[in-house]
């Protein structure tokens, strides 16, 4: 699946074996569920794939990164970062081996142009070998999920009535 030009794309990262870095994983799930989210909108779950990634998000408008991010909260907080915030994101904010400032500076170099780029992060409070959410992230899910479609909303994709 490649991103076409003006398309947006979500992209979900974390491994889903290793319990709150599944979040990513797990919010791509669900909003292939909700109805609010435009039909062109391009849903990636991406793993740990890493570098790997930049062949659906090469050549896209917008793209919205999805992940389990240490960024020494409470966990299950939710936050959003874009901008000069991503930029000086540390290289070992996300729980990846390579995360996502990798992918970010890798796009910055290599895309043939540079899409706008927000990343919804959430506070892990364990990423022990485990399929299950600990209860901070599982309660965060619901408004990961709304946050993803506000960005949506807010980037002007237009919501479908549900």
């Amino acid at each position: 699946m490649e991103a076409r030009p003006g398309k947006t794309v979500v992209l979900g990262l974390g491994n889903v074996l290793h319990a709150d870095d599944g979040a990513g994983a797990q919010a791509i799930k669900r909003l292939r569920e909700d109805r609010r989210v435009p039909t062109d909108v391009s849903l990636v779950e991406g793993g740990t794939l890493g570098l790997e990634l930049l062949s659906y998000v090469w050549d896209c408008s917008r793209l919205i990164v999805i992940d389990a991010v240490d960024v020494g909260e409470a966990p299950g907080t939710v936050v959003r970062m874009s901008g000069e915030e991503l930029n000086s994101l540390p290289g070992n904010s996300s729980v990846h081996q390579l995360g996502v400032s990798d992918l970010l500076v890798a796009l910055r170099v290599l895309a043939q142009r540079q899409p706008a780029v927000v990343l919804l992060g959430v506070q892990p409070a364990t990423t022990d070998w485990s399929t299950e959410l600990s209860p901070g992230v599982a309660a965060a899910m619901n408004s990961l999920v709304e946050a993803a479609v506000r960005e949506l909303c807010q980037q002007g994709q237009a919501a479908p009535a549900a």
